[in-house]
């Protein structure tokens, strides 16, 4: 197999722990895991594109992308498949190409159409039951680098397999 062309990804319960911290002018707050940014840095080393699509239209998602040079970000998304569905046409991928990682409702066909999926350990269980993977990590505590690295891990593992048995062919006994 070879790794994804695209990994997508929720913010809030996967980059966040989907708390919601308001200042008494009601201005939102969301508190990052700097140690998902070392996720999107081996992305962009690998050549994998990364997109965040969020329910939340929040100016600190857009922030957050913009310092961390996510260039596919899509924020206040009532539909997340139809929203996937044209980003994938409009970088002439499709599903196969696809890793993302969500916790909640509408993340459910997202997760079921993706090669690879997963969720946070604390995703509830009746949303875990849509993904390929549970990770270890919950949601706000680096379950986004725990995705890309497990990615990046089980993928090259597999390649490496695969080339070894084709060269293994090649030998004579």
């Amino acid at each position: 197999m070879m790794l994804p062309k695209l990994i997508l990804t929720d913010i809030d319960g996967v980059w966040t722990d989907g708390g919601m911290y308001y200042s008494n002018d009601g201005i939102e707050f969301k508190k990052f895991n700097t140690s998902d940014s070392a996720g999107v840095l081996f992305c962009h080393i690998l050549g994998i594109k990364v997109g965040i699509v969020t329910g939340e239209n929040s100016e600190a998602v857009k922030k957050r992308a913009e310092k961390l040079k996510i260039e596919h970000v899509f924020v206040g998304v009532k539909n997340k498949k139809k929203v996937v569905e044209t980003l994938l046409s409009n970088l002439g991928l499709n599903w196969n190409d696809v890793a993302y990682i969500g916790d909640d409702l509408n993340d459910i066909e997202v997760l079921q159409k993706a090669r690879i999926s997963a969720t946070p350990q604390d995703a509830p269980d009746y949303i875990k039951k849509y993904a390929k993977v549970i990770l270890s990590k919950n949601g706000g505590d680096g379950v986004f680098r725990e995705f890309v690295e497990l990615i990046i891990e089980k993928e090259n593992t597999e390649k490496a397999i695969e080339d070894y048995l084709k060269n293994l062919k090649s030998f004579s006994q």
